[in-house]
């Protein structure tokens, strides 16, 4: 068999136990560093190559921590994902069930919520620790659907022998992310698995049907919630006098009156009615509304600059592999955002250059190419918007009065890895933007 690249077509139109033995040559000759008779697809192979670099056993087992009940719940009752377990359920559990497989549904970091289907199935599962409050993600499992999937950002279909640990050879998964329509957060998988015995190439395309599907009903939700507040808060806005600004309970505006409109508002954790300083609009009086909060900005402390409660100190927290966020506090609080590869990698710029950057420098950072300041100063006006008590420009720098802390991974090589920024690559290698060793 000459080495062409092996798919799921072609793995489903052969005989089972024929298409078994394939799989396992081709993950013995790859892992031994051999040429297989056929090459593995090439998420298979770049996930194994991963597992390769963290020095995970293809020996060792699936088992896992589980969370406690109390955990696991309250991972329920704060996800999103809660919302539309209807909808999940009702277009994949029975199909999972009748198929000999199980439904489930990850948080965004891999731990499992909830699960559904063939009972039977179910307690096999429980072999190999697939069970709710275990973690899937390809450090704990080595390469799978949930795991892969969450490393990707995309839907995945991994079967039998393409599973890098060999517990799991006997399984076959197709999993698909589910993500928040209104900024594409993810909020987790959703996932069908089962014996080897029940695959088949379709089931990837259902996944992935049935995850946008419920990020369908999110928007529709999100919609309908929105269309209420600002129901209840035009009249009001109509009657306030000076800049103010509804949001339901997330920060998504409402309505708006004497400022440019934002699609959201980044609010602290700990909002409350009140006078409070937020990043974006500077000191402001809360009032609670029906489904959100009105915003009033005072009129002595402008957005754009920092008054007596700005922010004092910013942690930029770049330690996980996929998941970055910015932490900004001060004599008024503090609030933390998660934040998007392109901004992660903008802010990290200006951590390691605390004198600024003029929009070509940065244009040289991170995308090699000094011509494309449009971009730049598009995205750093995103950027602002959420940290303006932070962030000065002409040049773009975070204001001298403000400590800046940035926690990286605990390999230099895990920095932003899926990054191509040259101003990010470089610190890979051991070293800041600037030449001094990386703490």
């Amino acid at each position: 068999m000459n080495n062409t690249q092996l798919d799921m077509k072609r793995l489903a139109a052969m005989d089972a136990a024929q298409a078994t033995r394939l799989l396992h040559r081709v993950r013995e000759e790859t892992l031994a560093g051999r040429t297989p008779p056929i090459a593995p697809r090439p998420e298979i192979d770049a996930s194994w190559q991963r597992m390769a670099r963290i020095g995970l056993d293809p020996d060792q087992g699936t088992n896992s921590v589980l969370l406690q009940r109390d955990e696991l719940e309250e991972r329920r009752r704060s996800t999103l994902l809660a919302e539309v377990m209807q909808t999940l359920s009702g277009g994949l559990a029975g199909i999972a069930d009748t198929s000999l497989q199980i439904m489930v549904v990850t948080d965004e970091h891999g731990r499992v919520l909830w699960r559904q289907g063939n009972l039977a199935v179910m307690r096999q599962a429980n072999g190999i620790c697939l069970e709710e409050g275990a973690a899937w993600t390809e450090h704990t499992t080595g390469t799978n659907a949930v795991g892969t999937a969450l490393t990707l950002g995309r839907a995945v279909q991994v079967h039998s022998a393409e599973h890098y640990v060999q517990a799991l050879h006997n399984w076959t998964c197709a999993a698909a992310p589910v993500h928040d329509p209104r900024d594409r957060r993810l909020l987790g998988i959703l996932d069908v698995s089962g014996p080897a015995s029940s695959f088949h190439p379709a089931m990837l395309a259902l996944v992935g049907s049935v995850a946008q599907l419920a990020e369908a009903e999110m928007r529709e939700r999100h919609r309908r919630s929105v269309e209420r507040l600002r129901a209840v808060a035009a009249p009001i806005l109509c009657r306030v006098g000076g800049r103010a600004i509804a949001v339901d309970a997330h920060g998504w505006t409402a309505a708006v009156t004497g400022l440019a409109p934002v699609d959201r508002i980044t609010l602290p954790k700990s909002f409350r009615s009140g006078r409070m300083w937020l990043p974006s609009l500077g000191v402001c009086a809360v009032e609670p509304l029906p489904g959100g909060w009105l915003l009033r900005v005072e009129e002595e402390t402008p957005a754009d600059e920092p008054g007596t409660a700005a922010a004092s100190r910013v942690v930029l927290d770049l330690s996980r592999p996929r998941r970055w966020t910015v932490s900004v506090s001060g004599a008024a609080g503090s609030w933390q955002q998660e934040l998007s590869p392109r901004h992660a990698e903008l802010l990290y710029v200006l951590a390691m250059h605390r004198d600024g950057r003029t929009a070509a420098e940065l244009a040289d950072d991170v995308f090699g190419d000094r011509t494309r300041t449009v971009t730049v100063r598009a995205e750093m006006s995103r950027v602002r918007r959420n940290l303006a008590g932070v962030l000065a420009h002409r040049p773009y720098r975070f204001r001298e009065e403000v400590a800046v802390q940035v926690l990286r991974p605990e390999r230099p090589a895990d920095l932003l890895p899926h990054s191509l920024a040259p101003a990010v690559r470089t610190p890979r290698t051991g070293t800041d933007a600037q030449g001094t060793p990386s703490a």
